[in-house]
């Protein structure tokens, strides 16, 4: 349009209308986006910053997922454990019953020596039985086999007292008949099943209490109600055991379960150096050293039943170590998780702060600007009234 001639005041008002036009148009796309810094041409430095601040910021967050899915895996084997716990429990409390219920034998094995004549059971010492006789049983239901030296000497045996303090580790006790000194070993109700082990010793020589021929053996009689008892309760206590392989086994979360053998490896920054590994276990009932008892041979006893409740204490002592270290490891899960939602709000807020626009600010440039506009355009037209009146003069 260069045929076209302006006067320097139309020109000077053209320019500065469209200088009012061009600022009018970026204060309305900073209220339309909200954003003050929109491209790299805006302000480079805030943009490419902002930009950095942004992609951190979701590179964080897509880990907050991985990170909450390893909260619930943590929480899914703590649920688990929990259970686990509760199972122990029900099987000792089956194993308790055990102890409770009548022996399981009646009557137990036991021997009778020969007649003692003038021992009691405060001085075992007569007729049969005299001063340094030497009386060996061997090991009687898992026991240690007994060596008993009667006399009067510090480390001899004259009393009942005595005897059954030296029989105890045998799982045997002694009674006398103080009216004719016969002295009665028996099995303790925690070896009720077994049978006294075979005698020995000087004490069990020619005209001795304790020679065969003297001896009386009783036979250990099975109580049918008691044993009918003890094996409802080995059925139930191996309901638990499977509960506890079958429970340890369900205790997963999308896959993982800390119970059965899985790890977890969770990440919690970007640049993948900060992690935590955590280390599953096998808590299914062979991992707890717990295993399904046989009717018939287990819980016949007292001592039986001990076995299966010292396992069952090794067992709750298992779980209440890894529920432990579970805790923690959750604790510090959650506080890396709490904290990268932090950061990345962190993050978020200082990209906002480089980029976002004071709409307020803005609002108030684009009445300005109106305003100015409608000024210019009344300037412009003031400006070209000279040439209106030429023109009127030619006419």
């Amino acid at each position: 349009m260069s045929g076209i001639v302006l006067s320097a005041s139309v020109r000077q008002n053209l320019l500065s209308l469209q200088s009012t036009a061009d600022l009018l148009a970026t204060t309305q796309n900073r209220l339309s986006t909200g954003k003050k810094v929109n491209t790299a041409l805006d302000n480079p430095t805030n943009f490419f910053t902002a930009q950095g601040l942004d992609n951190r910021a979701n590179d964080l967050n897509n880990l907050l997922d991985g990170i909450g899915n390893g909260v619930q895996v943590l929480q899914a084997a703590n649920t688990g454990i929990t259970s686990l716990q509760k199972l122990v429990d029900s099987a000792k409390s089956i194993a308790q019953q055990v102890l409770q219920a009548p022996t399981g034998y009646s009557p137990k094995s036991s021997v009778t020596s020969g007649a003692v004549t003038g021992g009691t059971a405060a001085n075992l010492l007569g007729t049969g039985l005299a001063q340094g006789d030497v009386l060996t049983i061997a090991a009687t239901g898992g026991g240690t086999a007994s060596s008993i030296t009667f006399g009067t000497g510090g480390a001899e045996v004259d009393t009942l007292t005595e005897l059954n303090a030296a029989l105890a580790g045998n799982n045997l006790q002694a009674s006398v008949d103080d009216a004719t000194g016969e002295i009665t070993i028996t099995t303790t109700n925690d070896a009720a099943s077994a049978t006294v082990g075979a005698l020995g010793g000087t004490a069990t020589g020619a005209g001795k209490a304790f020679l065969a021929a003297s001896v009386t053996t009783v036979a250990k009689v099975a109580d049918s109600v008691s044993q009918t008892t003890r094996a409802n309760l080995v059925a139930q206590y191996n309901n638990i055991i499977a509960q506890i392989t079958t429970t340890a086994q369900d205790a997963s979360f999308n896959g993982i379960n800390l119970l059965n053998g899985d790890n977890l490896k969770l990440t919690f920054n970007e640049t993948g150096k900060s992690t935590l590994n955590i280390t599953g276990v096998t808590f299914n009932a062979t991992g707890l050293g717990l295993a399904s008892l046989v009717s018939g041979t287990d819980f016949l006893d007292s001592g039986a039943a001990n076995k299966v409740i010292t396992s069952l204490g090794s067992a709750s002592s298992a779980l209440r170590s890894q529920a432990s270290a579970l805790g923690s490891n959750l604790s510090i899960v959650q506080i890396r998780q709490d904290f990268s939602k932090n950061l990345i709000n962190v993050l978020q807020t200082g990209s906002s702060a480089l980029t976002l626009a004071d709409t307020n600010e803005e609002a108030a440039n684009s009445q300005a600007l109106s305003t100015r506009q409608s000024i210019a355009v009344s300037a412009l037209a003031l400006a070209n009234q000279s040439q209106a009146s030429v023109l009127q003069l030619l006419r």
